[in-house]
């Protein structure tokens, strides 16, 4: 999944939900893509940018976890919260 309008992996409706994420056991707030079978994330490096305005990004490899903030309309969240 991808916070990037313009990328194929860009999914409005579970973010709208709001996605929670733990990186390497601890909560991260600031990630732009992510994938769980792969064991990687990828967030901003502080305030730079690309030569589009884009955030330069870095991608790092760990044990990554993700779940809704909110369950889903009409029902309960799978995970329990």
């Amino acid at each position: 999944m991808c916070v990037d309008p313009a990328s194929p992996f860009y999914d409005e409706a579970a973010l709208a939900r709001g996605v929670g994420f733990r990186f390497r056991g601890v909560e991260r707030r600031v990630i732009e893509e992510y994938c769980i079978s792969e064991n990687w994330i990828r967030a901003p490096a502080g305030k730079t940018r690309d030569r589009r305005g884009a955030p330069l990004l870095i991608k790092m490899t760990g044990a990554v976890e993700a779940y809704f903030l909110a369950p889903a309309a009409g029902g309960t969240a799978a995970d329990g919260n």
